[in-house]
C-alpha cells in the first residue's frame, strides 16, 4: 500500500523517474512473493501437507523446506473447501498459519490480493463466521495465542488477554470492494445490538466476543469512529476511493489460480 501510494505521489521528472523505476521493480517482486508463497487455500494446504523435505535445487517444490509435521492441527479444520487467506509469515522450515484480519483486508484494499484471492478471503469469512466474527466483529487474529506462549509474549498484560479486541473500519471497506456488502451489513447489524447498550467499550473478551473487556474503557473514540466509518461506507460506497487502490493492470506476475475460484 505504501509503495502504491508513493508511486502515485512522485513526479515523473528526472529526479522522480529513478525512484519510480525502483518502486515498480520492488512492487513486482513483492507482489509475486506474497501472492505465491503467503497464500493458503485448501489445495495449497494439501500440497504443503504432502511436501517432501531437504530439496535444495532450483527445481525444489518445497522452497522454504517447510516440515509438514509443523502444520498445526487447527488449520486443517479451519480451512474450508472454498476460501483462502494470506498467512502470517513464511520462514525457513516453518510457516505461521494464523489468520490476521488487518493484513488480509489491506491486501484487498491495496490490490495486493488478486480479484480471485480477494473473493476467496470473503468466502473464508462467511464459512468461518463463528470463529472470525462471533458476536462482535471482527477478530484481529485467529487463533489467539494462549497459555505459556501468551504469558511470554504479552508479559501477562491484563489489557491484552487472549481473544480480546476487535477491528474497526478495514473489513467493511474490503467487503464493499469485493462486491460483498451483505457480509459487512450482517456484521454491522450484529455490532449495533451491543455497542450503544454497552457504552461503546474499547474491546470485547472471549472467543465469540460476548463479554465487555475486563479493562475496556467506555465511550472509546476508535470504537465510535470505526462504527461511523462502516455506516458511511455502506451508505455511500463512493467513499471507498479514499482508502482503496484499484488493481494495477501492468502488474501480472505468474501465479496459480486459487482453488476457491470458479468460472
Amino acid at each position: 500500500m505504501a509503495l502504491r501510494c508513493a508511486l502515485s505521489m512522485l513526479k515523473h521528472d528526472a529526479e522522480g523517474k529513478e525512484c519510480i523505476e525502483r518502486i515498480v521493480k520492488r512492487l513486482h517482486a513483492l507482489s509475486y512473493h506474497m501472492r505465491s508463497y503467503f497464500w493458503l487455500d485448501f489445495q495449497q494446504l494439501n500440497d504443503i501437507y504432502r511436501y517432501k523435505t531437504e530439496e535444495y535445487s532450483h527445481t525444489a517444490v518445497n522452497k522454504f523446506n517447510v516440515i509438514p509435521d509443523s502444520i498445526p492441527d487447527w488449520v486443517f479444520d479451519f480451512m474450508p473447501t472454498r476460501g483462502g487467506y494470506f498467512i502470517g509469515n513464511v520462514s525457513p522450515a516453518r510457516m505461521d498459519f494464523r489468520w490476521f484480519c488487518l493484513g488480509n483486508c489491506i491486501a484487498i484494499l491495496s490490490s495486493l490480493a488478486t480479484p480471485e484471492q480477494s473473493m476467496a478471503i470473503m468466502d473464508l469469512i462467511e464459512a468461518r463466521w463463528d470463529e472470525l466474527v462471533g458476536e462482535m466483529p471482527l477478530k484481529i487474529a485467529y487463533p489467539a495465542i494462549e497459555s505459556h506462549e501468551w504469558r511470554i509474549v504479552t508479559g501477562c498484560d491484563p489489557k491484552n488477554t487472549r481473544w480480546s479486541y476487535h477491528n474497526g473500519g478495514s473489513w467493511p471497506a474490503a467487503c464493499i470492494k469485493t462486491g460483498r456488502p451483505q457480509i459487512a451489513r450482517r456484521a454491522i447489524d450484529l455490532a449495533e445490538t451491543r455497542l450503544l447498550k454497552d457504552g461503546w467499550p474499547e474491546y470485547y473478551d472471549g472467543k465469540l466476543g460476548r463479554y465487555v473487556g475486563k479493562q475496556a474503557r467506555k465511550y472509546q473514540t476508535w470504537s465510535i469512529a470505526g462504527y461511523l466509518v462502516a455506516k458511511m461506507m455502506m451508505e455511500d460506497p463512493s467513499h471507498l476511493g479514499m482508502i482503496s487502490l484499484e488493481e494495477d493492470k501492468q502488474m501480472k506476475p505468474l501465479i496459480k489460480r486459487s482453488s476457491s475460484w470458479t468460472c
